[in-house]
């Protein structure tokens, strides 16, 4: 569920529906609806393992406000400048400018009345507290439910300290969890016993409950006073809780098999959910075979020590926070963290420049999902690479190789902060660094700020001119092009543009890049009036495209191709192309071609003569565009097709009708927008423009420049 954030959202927001099964804690899920009740700030504290994160969801699923509760997951961030960014990510926010996330946050949550769920926040507390206070300062309609160890002690908190279960809902839970696995937990008074031992935390009743396939509840509480007795010198009074869950954690530790063990220990490396191909590569060899990991993974999905989800990345699998320390620790005493920390960090480098070069098929919308599902391990890489002088190189190549998803799926901000780490090191490799450096500025001109993007990019022409690196220099020429475009200079734009168009065509360079700089060609004739020269451009980029399943780059040419139908008297066939950008860009969470669609449907809704519609897709529009940056690139090319519109609109309803309308669009959320775009356009007509090129009038002169970007040239290369 993606939302920009101007609608209202169903009531349950990020939640599932359906919370894993929940025994017991009827008193507390009650008390802790009553503190949500009374408070704005509620942080449920406790041990680890004693259900804090279930708790807190059924309850937050029960008093889920008008727009929605939403989960924050942040046992996975390590770095607390991501602790905004995590939130924004939870909501499903998109912002594209250079604003702090912050503020972005706070135009969100602006009128309306969430619950954020941040959970696992204690080693990240004092940027929670910092954004927790800010926020609801600002924010009058925001609750929070805080879940972790500690207080966030913000003013105006509540506490709500949990203990763990009372002995017939701990029992009860066993039963229940044992009856997942197909199996007994026994007679009523070793289930007890078990239980008591096990001081009634849930995550300790789960880990003996995985068990019990293999040992009766007998056997395992005769093994758990064993570790108890080792522990305490044979004292059987009560030991701290947090020691109770250490005990049974590595009693059940002790219970597997070495390969098992082995295995726990190594894939606390990940940061995030994980699927088997990682864990294979990630965790294989070293006294355990790689071809063994499934089944060695497969006895600790049993053992409740990891979780499988269906993501729309396919079957992944998580280990609890907790679990994840407890492994951690044992990976760091046998001396191979290290290792197994290279090899985190190889397979995610491999997996991104995979992703590069698949990005350039029919499974673009696959690979979104994939490096979205991905994203705490790709940090961790690129945290891990940045970090050591001598694999700095391999960060570099990292957050350039992920260019297509910072820039194609809604994600600048924190592209852009990899980015400037990337490009701040001397690693000794041209290669990378010029890449880091082109991207760079590649995100910098679609956040608005040239500044940045022109010493990004005029340093990549310089060095790239130095080392005699042809790639770099095309793309460096390229978006330079590009931000010659978006600040009018049509000539130069032009004259860049087609020059690297050139330079592609040496190198043999041919992907989604080459053909957003052959649509940005198409799209400075276009705006000098050779409409013609646009349409034979950009229907050469929707056939490479529709050869290759490209479908991002080809929803900007498709633009300038509904741009070219409308100035050709047309707005039938601009209608149907529009309907095939817009969503083909809202698809991939691309903001800025969603915006531009929305801006040209309204004029050729206004030319079909409902301008009061036209309006409405106006303010829409007006709404979105500080998530984008400023307001059709600040360009009077790009901005005339909105003045025409609002001037026909005006004229038409009068000033005072026209803000109405406007006002109205300006309510409309980005998802609820599209949809009403889309609805007014017949199916027929979109179809027709699916289907392939229309007739269109034959250029008045013989083409005289051939572009790079042809069928006949290689495909599927990584961009630089």
């Amino acid at each position: 569920m993606r939302d920009l954030g101007y609608a209202a959202t169903p009531a349950h927001g990020n939640l599932p529906l359906e919370p894993d099964p929940f025994v017991g804690r009827c008193e507390e899920l009650a008390g802790l609806s009553r503190a949500l009740g009374a408070a704005r700030l509620v942080t449920v504290t406790g041990t680890g393992g004693v259900g804090k994160s279930r708790l807190a969801l059924r309850a937050a699923a029960r008093c889920a406000p008008r727009d929605g509760a939403w989960r924050v997951e942040l046992a996975p961030v390590r770095d607390p400048e991501f602790v905004d960014h995590a939130v924004m990510e939870a909501l499903g926010l998109t912002d594209h400018t250079t604003r702090p996330p912050c503020e972005t946050l706070l135009r969100h949550l602006a009128g309306r009345r969430v619950l954020l769920v941040l959970d696992g926040f204690e080693h990240l507390v004092d940027a929670c507290a910092s954004l927790v206070a800010e926020l609801l300062r600002r924010a009058p309609g925001l609750q929070v439910l805080a879940v972790g160890r500690r207080a966030l002690s913000v003013t105006g908190e509540t506490l709500f300290p949990l203990a763990p279960l009372g002995e017939d809902e701990a029992v009860a839970l066993l039963e229940v969890r044992a009856a997942q696995h197909a199996v007994s937990a026994g007679d009523g008074r070793e289930a007890r016993a078990l239980c008591r031992r096990l001081d009634g935390l849930p995550l300790a009743i789960e880990l003996a409950a995985g068990r019990l396939g293999t040992l009766s509840p007998g056997q395992l509480l005769e093994r758990l006073d064993d570790r108890f007795r080792l522990l305490t010198g044979g004292c059987r009074d009560a030991l701290p809780r947090h020691r109770t869950l250490r005990t049974a954690i590595g009693w059940s530790h002790e219970l597997c098999t070495p390969e098992e063990r082995l295995l726990w220990a190594r894939l606390s490396v990940f940061a995030g959910p994980f699927d088997l191909e990682a864990a294979e590569y990630v965790c294989g060899g070293n006294g355990l075979p790689a071809a063994h990991v499934l089944d060695v993974l497969t006895a600790l999905l049993a053992q409740s020590v990891l979780t499988r989800e269906e993501t729309a990345a396919g079957a992944r699998y998580r280990m609890l926070d907790t679990l994840r320390a407890y492994g951690a620790e044992w990976l760091a005493a046998t001396g191979d963290a290290e290792r197994v920390g290279r090899r985190h960090r190889d397979w995610y480098v491999g997996l991104a420049t995979w992703c590069e070069l698949d990005w350039f098929s029919p499974r673009q919308s696959e690979i979104a999902a994939r490096v979205e599902a991905e994203l705490p391990n790709l940090r961790r890489a690129l945290e891990l690479a940045l970090t050591e002088p001598e694999e700095a190189y391999l960060g570099q190549f990292l957050a350039g190789s992920l260019w297509f998803y910072w820039v194609g799926c809604g994600r600048l901000s924190e592209g852009r902060h990899w980015l400037e780490r990337a490009a701040r090191l001397d690693s000794g490799h041209e290669q990378p660094r010029l890449k880091a450096l082109w991207v760079l500025g590649y995100v910098a001109i679609l956040q608005g700020d040239t500044t940045a993007a022109l010493a990004a990019l005029q340093e990549c022409r310089r060095e790239a001119e130095r080392v005699a690196n042809g790639t770099a220099l095309a793309y460096a020429e390229h978006r330079t092009g590009c931000l010659a475009l978006v600040a009018d200079d049509m000539p130069r734009a032009e004259t860049l543009l087609r020059s690297a168009l050139d330079r592609y065509g040496e190198i043999g360079e041919l992907n989604s890049n080459v053909l957003m700089n052959q649509v940005e060609l198409a799209m400075a004739r276009a705006f000098q009036g050779d409409l013609p020269e646009a349409v034979r451009l950009c229907e050469d980029v929707r056939r490479i495209c529709d050869d290759h399943g490209e479908r991002w780059a080809r929803t900007y040419a498709l633009y300038v191709l509904a741009y070219a139908a409308w100035g050709e008297g047309d707005p039938g066939r601009a209608r149907a192309l529009l309907t095939d950008c817009l969503e083909g860009a809202h698809a991939f969470r691309d903001l800025l071609g969603a915006v531009l669609a929305l801006e040209l449907m309204a004029l050729v809704t206004a030319t079909e003569g409902e301008v009061a519609e036209a309006a409405v897709l106006q303010g829409a529009a007006d709404r979105m565009w500080p998530s984008v940056g400023l307001p059709l690139f600040g360009s009077a090319h790009y901005n005339a097709p909105h003045e025409l519109c609002e001037a026909r609109a005006r004229e038409c309803l009068g000033d005072e009708r026209y803000e109405e309308y406007r006002r109205k669009g300006a309510r409309l959320g980005r998802d609820e927008a599209v949809r009403r775009a889309l609805r007014r356009s017949g199916e027929p007509a979109a179809a027709s423009a699916r289907r392939g090129p229309a007739q269109q009038a034959a250029p008045s002169a013989a083409p005289t420049h051939e572009p790079a970007a042809s069928p006949t040239r290689k495909g599927g290369e990584t961009a630089g």
